[in-house]
């Protein structure tokens, strides 16, 4: 079907004035109006995402409203004769509360209990909320880090986490077989019930038992933070004031809600330009740590200060090493630790994570981008414990609370973690150095490149294909080992010869291990129109002394393998 015969069905549904007004805009852009009408929004890693506006590839009320009739008939089906219980959360995107109320109405519609937040709320609370409240789904509408223009729709299961196989490809099965005029918007006279500062209060209180440490010197750790216009101002006050963290400093500017985002370009913390204000004030008090968050308060930067005594961010690998190695060196009894443990990262994550895992005696489990995954991990495996979970994009978890990244709590940990270490007479910085003496020097890059649209979406294809069909024996002058592709389930040893089946769901996901165990991962974000690659080197560290050194060697080691791919990304 191309875009003409899709958008013939929207001129069966029922359209308001502004939402006319908005196709008739759009046909004046031949490319628009092809881009908004070319093809469904897919559920991704994170759900459905994308530009809000009219047309069956953008977010709005239709589009919304089917995904949620969808679910609904789904939940009717799975569920039968239960009382279906649902929850609704929203952050501060424009046009995000209006759609949580349609959401809710929708359900309400259908005779599906629903529990609205009553404002504005961060994503880890839906899901911790939704085992609290034994609700069988839940729904949170947010972009995440996106930029302004953009929405979303991320879809929970009962156990906390996103929803993974079956249900994920079942549920889409049931969105694409109804019309959008078999939506009912018009909720019937069941209830639908607001939550309230409760379950905040369970919230924090959980925070602090999975991440708080009690000692002396935390009102002295002088800690910046920045919302990024976001949801965590809603919490992480109020959370590390129970802590005991009494010297914090907010970015003013960017501490009230506003789905505009005016003082950054995009409200992303993995963006070092996104934490400029934070850095800014950190330098002007001389703050121990600055800590910001996306707006739905899934995902945290942290800047900290290093031997000179300068503010340099961490990357998202960096924040879950430190967060694991102090968790399992100040949270467990090492003497304890066994099989029975285990920690949880993606496949282009740091392999530095399954270094720490065998030197600690726990099990890492590897799985797909996105968190989902991670969560999926509890699931599976009953009789082992997770003790937190962590991937590079600046996502990290403690414990099994909830089942999804989790910047609130995970800001606790790191502040704990800093304020633990200056009482002691050392930094952050100290203890990464020190972790790459004792589990290897582990470095990552990632390059992000965006391709737009329809013509981007199939230069993305291209790319993807092109390592399929054209695979090489070196990059630059290093050896492959093992070539992993994720779509046809096959792992290859170039070397050897041999192919062994990849026990993990299949996705468009190629990665690289050379010889000398560099690896190189390539995928489409799930998430955005862009296609991703990972670089990951390695290398002893014997003393501390040589950290400059080696750093820059493993740098410039990136460099040559970012060099030797055959393809310009």
């Amino acid at each position: 079907m191309n875009f003409l015969e899709k958008y013939k069905d929207w001129e069966k549904i029922s359209l308001n004035t502004i939402e006319k007004g908005e196709i008739t805009s759009l046909k004046k852009n031949h490319s628009l109006f092809e881009d908004a009408f070319y093809k469904d929004l897919e559920f991704g890693t994170g759900g459905m995402r994308g530009i809000m506006g009219i047309g069956s590839n953008r977010i709005n009320r239709f589009t919304i409203g089917k995904a949620t009739q969808g679910l609904s008939n789904y939940l009717k089906k799975i569920f039968n004769n239960e009382k279906i219980k649902a929850i609704v959360a929203f952050d501060c995107r424009n046009n995000s509360e209006k759609y949580a109320k349609i959401v809710a109405d929708i359900f309400s519609a259908n005779k599906i209990k629903c529990y609205l937040f009553i404002e504005l709320r961060p994503t880890p609370l839906l899901s911790f909320g939704l085992k609290k409240l034994k609700a069988h789904c839940g729904i949170v509408i947010t972009a995440s880090h996106n930029p302004p223009a953009y929405n979303g729709y991320k879809v929970y299961w009962k156990d906390g986490g996103q929803i993974v196989p079956p249900h994920d490809k079942e549920i889409i099965n049931e969105i694409n077989s109804i019309n959008f005029n078999e939506i009912i918007f018009k909720p019937k006279k069941i209830k639908t019930n607001l939550l309230k500062d409760s379950i905040d209060d369970e919230f924090i209180k959980m925070s602090c038992e999975m991440a708080d440490l009690d000692f002396s010197g935390k009102e002295k750790y002088k800690i910046v933070f920045t919302n990024l216009h976001g949801t965590a101002i809603t919490l992480i006050p109020k959370l590390l004031n129970k802590a005991g963290f009494k010297d914090l400093h907010l970015v003013k500017e960017q501490s009230l809600p506003n789905g505009d985002f005016p003082t950054v370009h995009s409200p992303n913390p993995e963006e070092p330009e996104a934490l400029k204000m934070g850095i800014k004030l950190s330098q002007s008090i001389n703050a121990d740590i600055l800590i910001g968050t996306d707006p739905d308060a899934d995902r945290l930067g942290i800047s900290v200060r290093d031997n000179k005594n300068q503010l340099i961010i961490l990357n998202g690998n960096q924040t879950m090493i430190l967060l694991t190695r102090f968790l399992l060196e100040k949270f467990y009894d090492k003497t304890k630790l066994s099989k029975k443990f285990f920690i949880a990262t993606t496949l282009v994550s740091s392999p530095m994570m399954s270094k720490i895992a065998e030197d600690y005696g726990i099990e890492c489990k590897l799985t797909l981008t996105g968190f989902k995954w991670i969560a999926k991990l509890i699931e599976d495996f009953p009789d082992q414990k997770i003790i937190c979970g962590g991937e590079e994009s600046f996502g990290f978890m403690v414990g099994d609370s909830l089942r999804d990244k989790d910047a609130i709590t995970s800001t606790l940990l790191a502040c704990n973690l800093g304020s633990y270490l200056k009482e002691s007479g050392s930094s952050i910085f100290e203890f990464l150095i020190e972790s790459y003496v004792k589990h290897g020097f582990f470095k990552e890059k990632m390059i992000s490149i965006t391709k737009k649209g329809k013509k981007g979406l199939n230069e993305i294809l291209n790319i993807m294909k092109f390592y399929r069909e054209n695979p090489q024996k070196k990059i630059s002058n290093f050896k492959i080992e093992i070539i992993e592709d994720y779509l046809t389930g096959e792992k290859k040893n170039v070397l050897k010869n041999t192919l062994k089946k990849i026990n993990i769901p299949k996705s468009n996901f190629i990665r690289f291990i050379l010889e000398d165990k560099s690896i190189i991962s390539i995928r489409p974000s799930g998430t955005e129109p862009k296609i991703k690659l990972y670089i990951s080197v390695r290398c002893k560290l014997n003393k501390k002394e040589d950290y400059i050194k080696i750093d820059k060697f493993l740098a410039n080691k990136i460099k040559k393998i970012n060099n030797g791919l055959k393809i310009n990304l």
